[in-house]
């Protein structure tokens, strides 16, 4: 069964350049028409005025739109501090980590060790790398939603 519309939601905080390149990144992979919905969620004003430049449909700021969209999001992502309480400077809150890291979506993350968690793996690669692999999974996890 297809969904009528499948939601991603790209969350990020302080200037939001990593969202903003996730956004962009999507947008490139899917068209407008695909039914396929890019959500802006910011913990600021700024990553989410960022994010819709970059190309997203629709956006929103703070804490309560990120609670509430998460629930509703087939796809989450962003750097890995978006499931860390009190990460990004403090801005993301205790209820967004757990809203984003207790719903049914599929998260991918980018792995960053600027938020006192480190993956215990060899990461060499720049963050560009790994928002090009997080693209792919959303290809692939977007085909599995149309079986």
């Amino acid at each position: 069964m297809v969904p009528r519309d499948i939601l991603i939601s790209v969350i990020d905080g302080q200037g939001g350049g990593i969202g903003k390149s996730i956004v962009s990144k999507l947008r490139k992979q899917i068209p407008k028409d695909s039914g396929i919905t890019i959500c802006a969620l910011g913990t600021n004003s700024t990553a989410t005025n960022n994010m819709i430049k970059a190309g997203a449909d629709i956006g929103a700021t703070g804490q309560n739109a990120i609670v509430r969209t998460a629930r509703e999001s087939h796809i989450i992502l962003g750097p890995m501090a978006i499931v860390a309480a009190n990460s990004m400077l403090g801005e993301l809150t205790p209820a967004m980590a757990l809203a984003v890291s207790s719903c049914s979506a599929r998260k991918i993350l980018i792995p960053l060790n600027r938020c006192n968690i480190t993956i215990a793996a060899e990461l060499n690669s720049t963050t560009e790398v790994y928002i090009d692999y997080s693209i792919k999974l959303v290809s692939q996890y977007i085909d599995q939603l149309k079986l």
